[in-house]
């Protein structure tokens, strides 16, 4: 049976990531990304959690992709984690805001220089007539760059979400899974935790 034991749930989501990190076989930090548009209408995919803290969880993209532009229209989103091999799960909701410009020219920098030259490469989400398209442009930015530091593109940044909403799920036998929601009015306020029926 699981129990918070912490009223704090950045901290627990700290303590269930760690192992994961140490019992997942690819990607612990992979995490289901849900936006919606203006209409409501929902897309999902899995990006990659870069960062997380008491200002919440921030990951990277091209902000002239599908997600981005829902974003833009509709900055709220949520987040979903599911560990298989500890047979847990953490949903999250909130806010979502753009990072600062020197966080992401940090991770940006980070990146190995492949990544960096993809990120001018691609017109993420848009349509592509074939691969060989794809790869000429990465050529063409191989050789604009040679030598040289890329730079980060003006469309590629990082956003944060800021949670009003976190659940934690543990699995049970007989689907009797240990279930709790912290949550929270908004940014600075005190968590309250509820048990949920599985």
């Amino acid at each position: 049976m699981f129990e918070p034991d912490t009223d704090d749930p950045f901290e627990q989501f700290r303590r269930w990531f760690a192992e994961a990190e140490a019992s997942e076989p690819n990607d612990a930090n992979a995490m289901t990304l849900a936006t919606a548009d203006s209409d409501g209408r929902p897309s999902a995919r899995i990006v990659l959690l870069k960062d997380f803290d008491a200002r919440g969880f921030a990951f990277f993209t091209n902000t002239e992709s599908q997600k981005g532009r829902q974003l833009e229209v509709n900055p709220f989103a949520a987040l979903c984690f599911h560990w298989k091999s500890v047979r847990r799960q953490v949903r999250i909701e909130g806010a979502v805001t753009s990072v600062g410009d020197d966080e992401a020219d940090a991770y940006y920098a980070s990146r190995p220089r492949g990544s960096r030259i993809g990120a001018w490469a691609s017109q993420q989400s848009r349509p592509l007539a074939d691969r060989p398209a794809l790869l000429a442009a990465v050529s063409r930015f191989e050789a604009e760059y040679d030598g040289k530091d890329v730079p980060r593109p003006p469309y590629w940044s990082g956003y944060r979400l800021t949670p009003l909403r976190v659940e934690f799920w543990q699995d049970g036998e007989f689907r009797l899974h240990d279930r709790f929601l912290f949550t929270r009015s908004g940014e600075g306020a005190p968590w309250t935790v509820q048990r949920l029926f599985p």
